[in-house]
């Protein structure tokens, strides 16, 4: 049976990866953007916010530390 808590414990470090991602793209687009609005990333804030999450997500979840098994 799928289990949300089960799913959060499963991927905590890659879920933690994707709400730092989020608040650092926010960040950068806040902070550097695009002057122009052409820029497909960073020209508005939720796109800037949601690929730097799935970002972090995928970063976060590759450099997991090992799960050690009993």
């Amino acid at each position: 049976m799928w289990s949300l808590k089960r799913f959060i414990r499963s991927n905590a470090w890659a879920l933690l990866g994707a709400v730092v991602g989020a608040i650092g793209g926010y960040f950068y687009w806040r902070e550097i953007g695009c002057a122009t609005g052409t820029c497909p990333i960073t020209s508005r804030p939720l796109n800037s916010v949601i690929y730097f999450a799935v970002m972090g997500y995928v970063l976060a979840g590759i450099l997991r530390p090992k799960q050690v098994k009993n």
